[in-house]
């Protein structure tokens, strides 16, 4: 009896050791990004190093990306738990893949503003939206601007039908720009700027038509999750997404320190670049007078349908964007959590 009992006991030990470790393990995300490691990818990268995501039980692997049409389709088919894309591209997806078993939802507002812009030199004369006309475009095919370009087209009374483009891998826009083998191109804010920079080109010789000033009311980007975690682990979406707006008040605060930990992941990056990249991410597209007003991390929903609406006609999916299958409030964070602003 008393050996009978006593593998009792010890099985009831082991038993209770082994449900106190499965409670306590962590859980695995797969985040992907939206491109190379670069200032804004801080935002994620502190709530790593903070253990802000370890403190949720959460092991959050982050990968860099290749662009928001490929961190969609990356969330989409379960290669990656949850990413960081532009809207327009998730809309884009949803609608041309209504049946997509994945399904991934935006889950928390980031980009409040699109960063979308057009950039021309001084010298090419081009000061508003009607001198672009009969001017030759450059873009790559997937980039942002140059998709939503019909939408900018619209709310300045230009044809976007009319449009010349010439299109370039990346690496070459803003050295064909400043070549003059393009009158101007589009890409995002704080990296065509900066990339301009890099090839001697100074901000006073340059014009800048950000998409906000000029009508056109499209979110950036946001965090975005896939079907099946959404659905079998709640839970860690929500902690992952507490630990992230825990992060971002870190980094407004801060931006300084952002960047010694975005050199930590990267050794190579130019951590003065990288700052000011930073920076003008945060005053463009995440801490602007619409992200104030509707607060972080959530959207307008008559924005967000008037956003569902244009991405519709522009991008010519297959069937109309539905505001309900691709954004949901359903795991944000509480107010308070959300208040990254503060006062």
């Amino acid at each position: 009896m008393h050996a009978k009992k006593l593998f009792k006991y010890t099985a009831a030990l082991l038993l209770s050791a082994a449900c106190a470790s499965a409670f306590s393990q962590e859980t695995k995300i797969k985040f992907q990004l939206d491109w190379r490691f670069e200032g804004p990818s801080a935002l994620f990268l502190v709530a790593k190093s903070k253990g802000y995501f370890a403190q949720e039980k959460l092991d959050v692997i982050i990968d860099a990306g290749s662009g928001s049409g490929n961190a969609v389709n990356r969330v989409a088919s379960g290669t990656y738990d949850m990413g960081f894309a532009d809207m327009a591209a998730l809309m884009e997806f949803t609608a041309n893949n209504p049946s997509s078993p994945g399904k991934p939802m935006a889950v928390m507002m980031v980009y409040n503003d699109t960063p979308a812009a057009i950039f021309s030199l001084k010298k090419t004369g081009i000061k508003t939206p009607a001198d672009l006309v009969g001017k030759k475009l450059g873009s790559p095919v997937f980039d942002a601007g140059r998709r939503g370009y019909p939408i900018f087209a619209k709310a300045n009374g230009l044809d976007a039908s009319k449009a010349n483009w010439i299109s370039m891998d990346p690496p070459l826009r803003e050295t064909m720009l400043a070549r003059g083998d393009v009158d101007a191109i589009t890409g995002f804010y704080f990296t065509s700027l900066l990339n301009l920079n890099a090839r001697g080109i100074k901000d006073s010789d340059i014009n800048v038509m950000m998409f906000p000033d000029y009508g056109v009311k499209l979110y950036g980007n946001a965090i975005i999750a896939n079907e099946s975690l959404m659905k079998t682990n709640p839970e860690a979406l929500k902690g992952f997404l507490r630990a992230f707006a825990k992060a971002t008040r870190d980094v407004l605060a801060n931006p300084e320190a952002a960047i010694k930990v975005l050199k930590e992941r990267d050794g190579l990056i130019d951590e003065k670049l990288e700052l000011r990249r930073l920076k003008l991410a945060i005053s463009s597209a995440i801490a602007t007078p619409h992200a104030k007003a509707e607060g972080y991390g959530q959207v307008f929903l008559p924005r967000l349908t008037l956003m569902a609406s244009q991405v519709s006609d522009a991008y010519g999916t297959k069937t109309r964007v539905n505001p309900d299958k691709i954004w949901t409030a359903a795991y944000l964070p509480s107010k308070e959590a959300l208040n990254v602003f503060g006062k």
